[in-house]
């Protein structure tokens, strides 16, 4: 399964383990590297910046072959340790960002001064256009079947879409629980697949066993779109508390969200409430059950070693 995606990370396979807040850690990129794939933490799954620098030394001296690591940013105002994080990544060293939420500039700009890959999530092809101008080396295709914060166009739509817009090459996220549901990908454009949700059933994860088999006992038909995490519709699962306090925005957010000058900051008081609960529900045993998922985890039917789910896929 050779495509531009292995030539470009020097990996063994067309995977990226995506980045998921509070789920992914050090345990499971290191079994991803040791599969041959690529891994990708979110920067905010560490609280302070020597927590950071840590997980980047350790990742440094466990790296393999055919193994790679990168961070994920998220670069708009909701994110207050953005250019800390920026710093210390690129003065460690990382194979690759994959950027989230904002305007990715600065972080093309600092990344390539390292020889450091840049990819980028996009929705849509006006997004894409934007950041291949900006000279990010691939896009990250996030579709209508990506678990958080997703598309609205199908997998095949997207990914031909931006194909035939673009010169850099297309990564697909969202809708890969099986091999053939990987090799679908590919077969319409994709040079390989970001995937996250199936990952967060596995030993390594670090997050409750309550959150694992919630993966493994619900399905596709049980996630849902709430406003309550980010202000950005996001897919949970539809645990009793979810469809207790509902999914949309309470009406003053909707109120101050038509204000222009107020938006930015009703979306980072969402934010900053919304991971907070999701940090609960994710670390405690609590009836405030907020798991964030996609449908992929109707393919979940065990707590695996992630080494046993990537073998699901290769």
């Amino acid at each position: 399964m050779k495509t531009p995606l292995t030539q470009l990370l020097q990996i063994e396979h067309p995977i990226i383990m995506a980045p998921m807040f509070l789920v992914s850690n050090v345990a499971m990129v290191k079994a991803a590297m040791y599969a041959g794939i690529a891994g990708c933490i979110p920067a905010l799954n560490y609280r302070t910046i020597p927590e950071l620098q840590e997980a980047i030394i350790d990742l440094k001296t466990s790296k393999t072959e055919n193994g790679a690591f990168g961070f994920n940013l998220i670069v708009n105002k909701s994110n207050l340790k953005f250019p800390e994080q920026l710093a210390v990544c690129c003065e460690l060293g990382c194979d690759f960002f994959i950027t989230s939420l904002g305007n990715p500039k600065q972080v093309i700009e600092e990344a390539h001064k390292k020889g450091i890959l840049v990819f980028c999530d996009v929705v849509n092809l006006e997004q894409a256009k934007k950041v291949e101008s900006l000279g990010c080396d691939a896009v990250i295709a996030v579709n209508n079947e990506a678990g958080g914060h997703r598309g609205s166009l199908s997998p095949q739509n997207l990914i031909e879409e931006l194909n035939q817009a673009l010169s850099i090459p297309v990564i697909s996220a969202g809708g890969v629980g099986t091999k053939a549901e990987l090799e679908e990908k590919l077969k319409f454009g994709a040079v390989g697949v970001s995937i996250g949700s199936p990952f967060i059933a596995s030993e390594e994860a670090g997050v409750s066993n309550e959150y694992k088999e919630a993966c493994v006992q619900y399905g596709a038909n049980d996630i849902v779109l709430t406003q309550k995490i980010s202000g950005t519709p996001c897919t949970v699962i539809n645990t009793p508390y979810v469809q207790e306090i509902g999914t949309e925005q309470t009406w003053l957010e909707k109120l101050l969200n038509k204000n222009k000058w107020l938006k930015k900051y009703v979306k980072m008081l969402r934010f900053l409430k919304g991971t907070n609960m999701v940090t609960k529900a994710a670390t405690e045993a609590t009836y405030k059950t907020v798991w964030v998922a996609g449908p992929t985890i109707e393919h979940s039917k065990a707590i695996e070693p992630v080494i046993k789910i990537i073998k699901r896929f290769v």
